[in-house]
Protein backbone atom coordinates (compact mmCIF):
# COMPACT_ATOMS: atom_id res chain seq x y z
CA UNK A 1 0.00 0.00 0.00
CA UNK A 2 1.23 3.46 -0.91
CA UNK A 3 -0.67 6.33 0.75
CA UNK A 4 -0.58 9.58 -1.19
CA UNK A 5 -3.03 11.91 0.59
CA UNK A 6 -5.57 12.08 3.38
CA UNK A 7 -9.00 13.67 3.66
CA UNK A 8 -8.16 15.68 6.74
CA UNK A 9 -7.88 19.44 6.07
CA UNK A 10 -5.87 21.76 8.27
CA UNK A 11 -6.67 25.23 9.56
CA UNK A 12 -3.16 26.70 9.39
CA UNK A 13 -0.35 26.51 6.86
CA UNK A 14 2.13 23.79 7.94
CA UNK A 15 5.20 26.03 8.07
CA UNK A 16 7.37 23.57 9.97
CA UNK A 17 6.37 20.56 7.88
CA UNK A 18 7.22 22.39 4.68
CA UNK A 19 10.47 23.72 6.16
CA UNK A 20 11.51 20.21 7.20
CA UNK A 21 10.82 18.88 3.71
CA UNK A 22 12.81 21.70 2.10
CA UNK A 23 15.72 21.24 4.53
CA UNK A 24 15.86 17.48 3.94
CA UNK A 25 15.85 17.99 0.18
CA UNK A 26 18.59 20.63 0.34
CA UNK A 27 20.79 18.44 2.52
CA UNK A 28 20.27 15.54 0.12
CA UNK A 29 21.36 17.66 -2.84
CA UNK A 30 24.43 18.61 -0.85
CA UNK A 31 25.11 14.92 -0.29
CA UNK A 32 24.92 14.33 -4.04
CA UNK A 33 27.53 17.04 -4.59
CA UNK A 34 30.07 15.30 -2.35
CA UNK A 35 30.90 12.45 -4.69
CA UNK A 36 33.50 10.12 -3.13
CA UNK A 37 33.48 12.19 0.08
CA UNK A 38 29.90 11.17 0.82
CA UNK A 39 30.79 8.08 2.87
CA UNK A 40 32.96 10.11 5.20
CA UNK A 41 30.24 12.74 5.54
CA UNK A 42 27.69 10.09 6.50
CA UNK A 43 30.06 8.63 9.08
CA UNK A 44 30.71 12.07 10.55
CA UNK A 45 27.10 13.23 10.83
CA UNK A 46 25.22 9.92 11.12
CA UNK A 47 24.36 8.39 14.48
CA UNK A 48 26.71 5.44 15.10
CA UNK A 49 25.39 3.07 17.81
CA UNK A 50 28.88 2.07 18.97
CA UNK A 51 29.80 5.69 19.59
CA UNK A 52 26.55 6.40 21.40
CA UNK A 53 26.29 3.35 23.65
CA UNK A 54 29.84 2.18 24.24
CA UNK A 55 31.96 5.26 23.56
CA UNK A 56 33.96 3.25 21.04
CA UNK A 57 36.64 5.16 19.18
CA UNK A 58 35.36 5.16 15.62
CA UNK A 59 37.49 4.93 12.49
CA UNK A 60 35.87 8.18 11.32
CA UNK A 61 35.18 10.34 14.40
CA UNK A 62 31.99 12.40 14.27
CA UNK A 63 32.37 16.04 13.31
CA UNK A 64 30.14 17.01 16.24
CA UNK A 65 29.68 15.66 19.78
CA UNK A 66 28.07 12.21 19.62
CA UNK A 67 24.75 13.34 21.20
CA UNK A 68 24.38 16.00 18.49
CA UNK A 69 24.58 13.35 15.77
CA UNK A 70 21.26 12.04 17.07
CA UNK A 71 19.81 15.19 15.48
CA UNK A 72 22.03 15.66 12.44
CA UNK A 73 21.40 12.07 11.35
CA UNK A 74 17.69 12.88 10.95
CA UNK A 75 18.44 15.05 7.90
CA UNK A 76 20.58 12.58 5.95
CA UNK A 77 19.26 10.10 3.39
CA UNK A 78 20.76 7.19 1.54
CA UNK A 79 19.06 7.60 -1.83
CA UNK A 80 16.22 9.09 -3.83
CA UNK A 81 13.62 6.50 -2.77
CA UNK A 82 14.64 6.88 0.86
CA UNK A 83 14.13 10.63 0.64
CA UNK A 84 10.93 10.61 -1.44
CA UNK A 85 9.22 7.99 0.71
CA UNK A 86 10.01 9.85 3.91
CA UNK A 87 8.95 13.24 2.59
CA UNK A 88 5.70 11.83 1.21
CA UNK A 89 4.71 10.44 4.61
CA UNK A 90 5.78 13.65 6.33
CA UNK A 91 3.64 15.75 3.98
CA UNK A 92 0.55 13.52 4.30
CA UNK A 93 0.53 13.14 8.07
CA UNK A 94 2.79 15.86 9.45
CA UNK A 95 0.61 18.84 8.58
CA UNK A 96 -2.27 17.60 10.74
CA UNK A 97 -0.07 16.99 13.76
CA UNK A 98 1.50 20.42 13.33
CA UNK A 99 -2.01 21.88 13.08
CA UNK A 100 -2.90 20.32 16.44
CA UNK A 101 0.34 21.03 18.31
CA UNK A 102 1.28 24.37 16.81
CA UNK A 103 4.54 25.12 15.03
CA UNK A 104 6.97 25.26 17.96
CA UNK A 105 5.71 22.20 19.81
CA UNK A 106 5.57 20.24 16.57
CA UNK A 107 9.27 20.71 15.84
CA UNK A 108 10.11 19.64 19.40
CA UNK A 109 7.82 16.62 19.03
CA UNK A 110 9.40 15.72 15.69
CA UNK A 111 12.98 15.94 16.96
CA UNK A 112 12.18 14.05 20.16
CA UNK A 113 10.62 11.26 18.13
CA UNK A 114 13.67 11.10 15.91
CA UNK A 115 16.06 10.84 18.85
CA UNK A 116 13.94 8.15 20.51
CA UNK A 117 13.78 6.21 17.25
CA UNK A 118 17.54 6.32 16.72
CA UNK A 119 18.15 5.12 20.27
CA UNK A 120 15.63 2.31 19.81
CA UNK A 121 17.49 1.12 16.72
CA UNK A 122 20.83 1.41 18.48
CA UNK A 123 19.67 -0.72 21.40
CA UNK A 124 19.19 -3.66 19.03
CA UNK A 125 22.84 -3.49 17.92
CA UNK A 126 24.78 -1.27 20.34
CA UNK A 127 28.19 -2.35 19.02
CA UNK A 128 27.38 -1.54 15.40
CA UNK A 129 29.63 0.95 13.60
CA UNK A 130 27.13 1.43 10.76
CA UNK A 131 25.61 4.94 10.90
CA UNK A 132 21.86 5.27 11.29
CA UNK A 133 20.48 8.00 9.05
CA UNK A 134 17.14 9.25 7.79
CA UNK A 135 14.04 11.13 8.85
CA UNK A 136 11.88 8.02 9.03
CA UNK A 137 12.27 7.61 12.80
CA UNK A 138 11.03 11.14 13.46
CA UNK A 139 8.26 10.69 10.91
CA UNK A 140 7.29 7.41 12.58
CA UNK A 141 6.65 9.42 15.75
CA UNK A 142 4.32 11.65 13.73
CA UNK A 143 2.52 8.56 12.40
CA UNK A 144 2.03 7.24 15.93
CA UNK A 145 0.52 10.56 16.99
CA UNK A 146 -1.73 10.61 13.92
CA UNK A 147 -3.04 7.15 14.75
CA UNK A 148 -4.02 8.31 18.23
CA UNK A 149 -5.68 11.58 17.19
CA UNK A 150 -7.15 10.74 13.78
CA UNK A 151 -7.69 6.95 13.70
CA UNK A 152 -10.68 7.21 11.37
CA UNK A 153 -9.34 9.83 8.98
CA UNK A 154 -9.67 8.74 5.35
CA UNK A 155 -6.38 7.95 3.65
CA UNK A 156 -6.18 7.60 -0.14
CA UNK A 157 -3.92 4.68 -0.97
CA UNK A 158 -2.52 3.06 -4.10
CA UNK A 159 -2.98 -0.70 -3.89
CA UNK A 160 -1.14 -2.91 -6.42
CA UNK A 161 -3.52 -5.46 -7.96
CA UNK A 162 -1.74 -7.57 -10.55
CA UNK A 163 -0.17 -5.17 -13.04
CA UNK A 164 -2.45 -2.28 -12.05
CA UNK A 165 -2.69 0.24 -9.22
CA UNK A 166 -6.11 0.62 -7.64
CA UNK A 167 -7.02 3.68 -5.57
CA UNK A 168 -8.66 2.68 -2.29
CA UNK A 169 -9.77 4.86 0.61
CA UNK A 170 -8.95 3.32 3.97
CA UNK A 171 -9.18 4.50 7.58
CA UNK A 172 -5.91 5.70 9.07
CA UNK A 173 -5.96 2.99 11.73
CA UNK A 174 -5.80 0.32 9.01
CA UNK A 175 -3.08 2.01 6.92
CA UNK A 176 -0.87 2.92 9.87
CA UNK A 177 -1.61 -0.28 11.78
CA UNK A 178 -0.61 -2.38 8.77
CA UNK A 179 2.53 -0.27 8.33
CA UNK A 180 3.51 -0.76 11.99
CA UNK A 181 3.00 -4.53 11.90
CA UNK A 182 5.09 -4.74 8.73
CA UNK A 183 7.89 -2.73 10.34
CA UNK A 184 7.83 -4.82 13.51
CA UNK A 185 8.05 -8.21 11.82
CA UNK A 186 10.61 -6.94 9.32
CA UNK A 187 12.64 -5.72 12.28
CA UNK A 188 12.47 -9.11 13.99
CA UNK A 189 13.66 -10.81 10.80
CA UNK A 190 16.52 -8.32 10.47
CA UNK A 191 17.95 -8.99 13.94
CA UNK A 192 21.57 -10.05 13.71
CA UNK A 193 22.14 -8.35 10.36
CA UNK A 194 25.49 -6.58 10.66
CA UNK A 195 25.62 -5.32 7.08
CA UNK A 196 23.27 -2.35 7.18
CA UNK A 197 19.84 -2.00 5.65
CA UNK A 198 16.56 -0.51 6.77
CA UNK A 199 16.43 0.59 10.42
CA UNK A 200 13.12 -1.10 11.15
CA UNK A 201 13.38 -0.75 14.92
CA UNK A 202 13.84 3.00 14.50
CA UNK A 203 10.42 2.97 12.84
CA UNK A 204 8.93 0.82 15.60
CA UNK A 205 10.52 2.84 18.40
CA UNK A 206 9.55 6.18 16.88
CA UNK A 207 5.96 5.07 16.30
CA UNK A 208 5.46 3.82 19.86
CA UNK A 209 7.17 6.92 21.27
CA UNK A 210 4.87 9.17 19.24
CA UNK A 211 1.78 7.31 20.45
CA UNK A 212 2.85 7.70 24.06
CA UNK A 213 4.14 11.26 23.89
CA UNK A 214 1.05 12.65 22.18
CA UNK A 215 -1.04 11.47 25.13
CA UNK A 216 0.99 13.72 27.43
CA UNK A 217 0.48 16.66 25.09
CA UNK A 218 -3.18 16.07 24.32
CA UNK A 219 -5.17 14.88 27.29
CA UNK A 220 -7.85 12.17 26.91
CA UNK A 221 -10.72 11.77 27.63
CA UNK A 222 -12.04 15.26 26.78
CA UNK A 223 -13.08 17.46 29.68
CA UNK A 224 -15.19 20.58 29.90
CA UNK A 225 -12.16 22.63 28.97
CA UNK A 226 -11.73 20.61 25.79
CA UNK A 227 -12.06 22.25 22.41
CA UNK A 228 -13.38 20.97 19.10
CA UNK A 229 -11.11 20.78 16.08
CA UNK A 230 -12.89 19.74 12.83
CA UNK A 231 -15.04 17.24 14.69
CA UNK A 232 -12.24 15.88 16.88
CA UNK A 233 -12.36 16.66 20.60
CA UNK A 234 -9.15 17.14 22.48
CA UNK A 235 -7.65 19.05 25.35
CA UNK A 236 -4.23 20.58 24.97
CA UNK A 237 -1.92 20.37 27.96
CA UNK A 238 -0.34 23.80 28.27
Amino acid sequence: MIPYKDDNPTERWPVVTVALIVLNVLVFFYELSLGPRLEGFINEFGAVPAGIFSGTDLAVPPALPVPVTLLTSLFLHGGWMHLIGNMLYLWIFGNNIEDILGHFRFILFYLAGGVAATLAQGITSPASTIPTIGASGAISGVLGAYLIIFPRARVYTLLPIGFFLQVVVLPAYFVLGFWFVLQFFSGVLSLGNQHGGVAFFAHVGGFVFGMLLIKFVIKYPPRRSAVSHRGYIYRVRR
